[in-house]
């Protein structure tokens, strides 16, 4: 689903709503991006982000105590 645009355009068309819903900027739709994913060959992976490790390091239970700001504030 990742590399699926029609997913991601969908995505980021729910995105938008709610941010101009919640009367937050909302950004222009990343057409570039999106045309780049219809490029993109069919891929599997498994990633491991630095923020997890910084909990694990700090013994922390939540991910908004290692990161600079959370998701619901971007």
């Amino acid at each position: 689903e990742l590399i699926d645009a029609q997913e991601q355009r969908a995505r980021f068309e729910r995105d938008r709503r709610h941010r101009h819903d919640s009367g937050k900027l909302v950004y222009p739709m990343p057409e570039r991006f999106l045309k780049s994913l219809e490029q993109m060959p069919e891929a599997a992976g498994i990633a491991f982000g630095v923020d997890r490790l910084a909990m694990i390091f700090t013994d922390s239970l939540k991910i908004d105590d290692v990161v600079s700001f959370t998701p619901e504030e971007v």
